[in-house]
C-alpha cells in the first residue's frame, strides 16, 4: 500500500474526487486536498492560507508519492511548487494525464 497525496487545482474538484476514490479502491492510502468552505480566497487571512499550505506539504512529507490531477495538461503555480517540493524530497510524482 502506497500513501499518496493528491495535488491539483481546486477547479478540478470532481476529477480530484474521482481520482481519490479510484486510488483508494486500488489499495492506496490517499491524502486529499482540503476544500475551502469560503469560495473567495480573500476571505481567509494570509496566516490561514499559509497554514493550509504547510498542512498540504506535511501530507507530501508523509507520502510515498503525489498524484497530480492535471486535467487538459493544466498545472497551476501552487501545484508546480508542490511537484518541485515532492521531487526535492524524493517522492514519486504521478500524473492523471501523461506528457508532463
Amino acid at each position: 500500500m502506497k500513501v499518496i497525496t493528491i495535488c491539483g487545482s481546486l477547479k478540478f474538484e470532481p476529477e480530484i474526487k474521482l481520482c481519490t476514490e479510484r486510488l483508494a479502491l486500488e489499495g492506496n492510502c490517499v491524502l486529499s486536498i482540503i476544500y475551502p468552505t469560503l469560495k473567495d480566497k480573500s476571505a481567509y487571512t494570509a496566516e490561514q492560507l499559509e497554514r493550509l499550505n504547510i498542512s498540504h506539504k506535511k501530507k507530501i512529507d508523509l507520502s510515498d508519492a503525489i498524484f497530480v490531477v492535471n486535467k487538459n495538461g493544466y498545472i497551476g503555480s501552487s501545484t508546480k511548487s508542490e511537484i518541485e517540493y515532492a521531487k526535492a524530497n524524493g517522492k514519486e510524482v504521478l500524473f492523471l494525464e501523461s506528457g508532463c
